[in-house]
């Protein structure tokens, strides 16, 4: 039920096809984060008109609320949440990453994991310090992960094989096993350890997989390792010599972009070319560029929706291609948020309406704004899949990023 198909390379770009149980993702494929079984703000049917090919969900927050036992009586988490297109879920392990680690070094998910950007992205209205440097909330030992609850304070315990167990009840099309994230604040030593116990657990998920493995369902390693090339060589070459569908980078990138593409440049070479590749939690447009043409097919990252929220709409007219809409100049502005964009925020309301919304603090607001913020991304992954293919992906490039 799975396959992967590479339909052309540009550099080390490749635009491709992966197909699933729920249809075929094209890629290079931007995927949606639906933490808790939605995109929030918006519903799947207008995900399926913006564009969007396949949304991941997680583990960890839809274990403690509603429960996978839940969503498997009620036929999945594909008929609980309407979506009849490719799902996936992560395993949590950033989740439980945040509650421990996360805290004690104040890392939080889009600014933080790379503090050298910090300062940049508070410039420029960006969301950091999530964690909140507190006392952690989870204990990591060699059989898994105990967590108390952000919800209730109830207690939890994780293993490779309940994370395997659960996400089979979830039903997503594609799953990811249970890995330890480490921060770019932990030394070597500590990586190491981690890095050691992530590959003992991929063996533990994957005998727990095949144990049960009916065909429907496509298993992803994630490769670890922090900024260090030594471990991030050799997490590649240890996780992509067991027999996953797939495979993921995850974890630390380092301190700043730099060191993100550096370790981009380590890993992605030792995995299996004829596998499909995701990077975990990036989304910012260079980033985005930057990764493909490192051979990255499928990205997933909060910061557009969570933007959105917050009024920063993507526009390839503003800096950093981020629109402030709150900004009081565009109290009277009848221009849509991009000119010529095909959304339906742009196709039928201007910025002064949207600034409106914000400041009015209605709920239309984030709907609109998080339509425009998908459609941009996914109309620019169909730009990229069409440059790849002509072999254009450089003038591509430079036309967004002059």
């Amino acid at each position: 039920m799975f396959e992967f198909e590479i339909a052309a390379r540009d550099g080390g770009a490749r635009a491709g096809r992966l197909i699933t149980p729920h249809g075929a993702i094209e890629t290079p494929s931007f995927v949606a984060v639906g933490t808790q079984g939605t995109v929030k703000a918006v519903s799947p049917e207008e995900l399926r008109a913006i564009g969007v090919q396949v949304i991941i969900a997680n583990t960890y927050h839809l274990h403690l609320q509603p429960g996978e036992d839940l969503i498997e009586k009620l036929g999945g988490l594909h008929r609980f949440m309407n979506w009849n297109g490719p799902l996936m879920t992560d395993s949590g392990g950033f989740q439980v990453f945040s509650l421990g680690a996360g805290r004690e070094h104040g890392v939080g998910k889009i600014a933080p994991i790379f503090p050298e950007e910090e300062a940049r992205l508070r410039d420029r209205g960006g969301h950091f310090r999530a964690a909140d440097g507190g006392k952690p909330l989870v204990k990591v030992d060699e059989d898994g992960v105990e967590f108390i609850s952000h919800l209730d304070g109830s207690r939890h315990r994780f293993t490779p094989e309940k994370v395997i167990q659960i996400e089979r009840k979830l039903g997503a099309d594609i799953i990811l096993v249970l890995d330890e994230c480490t921060s770019p604040l932990h030394d070597y030593a500590y990586t190491k350890e981690a890095l050691e116990r992530t590959h003992r657990w991929a063996l533990r998920a994957l005998r727990e997989f095949e144990r049960a493995d009916d065909g429907r369902q496509a298993l992803f390693g994630i490769v670890q390792g922090g900024a260090y090339r030594d471990l991030r060589e050799a997490s590649a070459r240890f996780i992509s010599s067991l027999d996953f569908h797939g495979f993921a980078i995850g974890g630390s990138l380092g301190k700043s972009k730099q060191e993100m593409l550096q370790v981009l440049e380590w890993t992605v070479p030792l995995l299996p070319e004829g596998r499909p590749r995701h990077l975990l939690g990036i989304g910012e447009i260079a980033d985005i560029f930057a990764a493909v043409q490192r051979g990255i097919d499928m990205f997933d990252c909060v910061a557009p929706t969570r933007m959105a929220r917050n009024g920063a709409l993507f526009s390839r007219e503003a800096e950093a291609f981020r629109l402030h809409i709150r900004n009081a100049r565009y109290r009277d502005d009848p221009r849509p948020v991009e000119a010529g964009c095909g959304c339906y925020t742009c196709r039928n309301y201007s910025r002064a309406y949207l600034r409106h919304l914000f400041e009015a603090k209605e709920l239309l607001a984030m709907r609109l704004a998080t339509i425009h913020n998908l459609y941009f991304l996914e109309e620019l992954m169909r730009q990229v899949r069409a440059a790849i293919r002509e072999g254009h992906l450089a003038e591509l490039k430079r036309e967004w990023l002059p």
